[in-house]
């Protein structure tokens, strides 16, 4: 297993919660991390259009309060809280579910800023199948990528931004040590332990490409 790869899996805490919106029952998938960076540079590198396709996807629309976005081939939605340089939402609208995104950013120090993610998701068959790993890895994937960006902001896409990293040993073994943390998250929640193992198998297969 590659030492790097272990560590960047592990410099992420990860979290589950219960959880209620609008009489439905949701379940909160936290995720947060701290960087190497001043709490400034990193709500720019949060909401800069110009710097989002460098670590996550091309991003386009109205990035204000009230505007709407669309992550191209992702999700899109409206931004609900836009207080800077602390506190982001939107709602996360995909394949015609809806869910929601929340980022709080807070400093670490004069050089250092720690972003906490919160994703709610509806307990529907595909939360029930897949466990929170179905948005936890990809957001792994996202924090990572924010990572290297900030390691180096002139950098148009970090290697990982390839999709052909995804097939390599380093993005498989990023994928399962994700995916096992966030069953791990799962159990600590309350879930049961072969459930929870369970879904995150799927996840890591379907991340890997063999579901």
């Amino acid at each position: 297993m590659n030492d790097e790869i272990a560590a960047l899996v592990g410099a992420v805490a990860r979290e589950v919660r219960d959880g209620e919106r609008d009489g439905e029952p949701v379940r909160t998938v936290v995720a947060a991390r701290i960087y190497d960076t001043n709490i400034e540079d990193l709500w720019d590198a949060l909401t800069n259009a110009d710097r989002i396709p460098r670590w996550f996807a091309p991003i386009s629309g109205d990035l204000k309060l009230g505007g709407r976005y669309q992550i191209q081939g992702n999700a899109g939605g409206t931004i609900t809280r836009c207080e800077p340089p602390r506190e982001l939402a939107a709602t996360w609208e995909f394949g015609g579910g809806m869910s929601w995104l929340e980022i709080s950013l807070r400093p670490e120090g004069a050089d250092r800023a720690r972003l906490e993610l919160r994703h709610i998701a509806p307990v529907d068959p595909h939360w029930e199948k897949y466990g929170p790993g179905a948005v936890g890895v990809g957001w792994d994937l996202g924090l990572f990528g924010l990572v290297r960006h900030l390691q180096n902001p002139d950098a148009a896409r970090p290697p990982e931004g390839d999709p052909s990293w995804m097939a390599t040993p380093e993005a498989k073994s990023f994928m399962t040590l994700s995916s096992a943390d966030w069953g791990r998250a799962d159990i600590a929640n309350g879930e049961a332990e072969a459930t929870a193992r369970n879904a995150a198998e799927l996840t890591r297969k379907f991340y890997c490409g063999e579901a």
